[in-house]
């Protein structure tokens, strides 16, 4: 069964408000340096438990890829998305969370009616989340549904940084830091300044100290 205490309590609430498609929505890599936010959002079927699921935070990066695998086969529908590293520079990290989460519901292939979402803020000053929702703080522990996408995510975040970024800027190193600001990532901006993956808006004590 699922590592929740309760994993479906949320999503009966909402079928027995009568929404029929109840998805999870989440977001992980709002705090790195570098590299886009990444949000996903899930439908699971009604009643399934997934062995081991757990917030993202909680589990180890073998056991997210794993159950990464097995969502992605349960789910009723699933979607990733992403907001780049400029789209958080000029919208900011709040607004480009939220945008990054609406792509995921809007990539959806099946179109949900409730959202429940991680966290306590739905709306920027220039982005927001437009279906019927209930925020859950700490929702990645509450809901399954929430849980789910913060897998999705978290690994489809780690998968573009460690892969894809690490390959293309390798004097960095971003699959040993994954973007976050660490010492030896600093050390490096120090070395070679930032490139384009980097979030500028993120770098600006770093740039007024050097």
């Amino acid at each position: 069964m699922s590592g929740l205490e309760h994993p479906w309590d949320f999503e009966l609430a909402a079928f027995a408000d009568g929404w029929e498609h109840v998805c999870g929505v989440d977001e992980a890599g709002a705090g790195p340096l570098a590299g886009p936010v990444c949000a996903a959002a899930v439908i699971l079927p009604r009643g399934l438990l997934i062995e081991g699921l757990d917030d993202s935070k909680k589990l180890t990066a073998k056991k997210r890829e794993q159950l990464y695998d097995v969502i992605c086969s349960s789910a009723e529908a699933y979607a990733v998305a992403y907001a780049s590293a400029e789209e958080i520079d000029a919208l900011n990290i709040l607004n480009a969370r939220i945008l990054a989460m609406d792509r995921a519901v809007d990539a959806l292939d099946v179109k949900p009616d409730f959202l429940l979402v991680d966290g306590n803020r739905d709306h920027g000053s220039r982005c927001s989340l437009n279906l019927p929702r209930r925020l859950i703080v700490h929702g990645d522990g509450e809901s399954i549904s929430i849980a789910a996408a913060s897998v999705l995510a978290k690994v489809s975040r780690d998968r573009y940084v460690c892969q894809t970024l690490d390959a293309r800027y390798p004097q960095y190193q971003f699959a040993r830091h994954k973007g976050y600001g660490t010492a030896l990532h600093y050390a490096l901006l120090d070395r070679y300044g930032p490139c384009p993956a980097h979030r500028r808006s993120f770098l600006k004590k770093w740039e007024a100290g050097r």
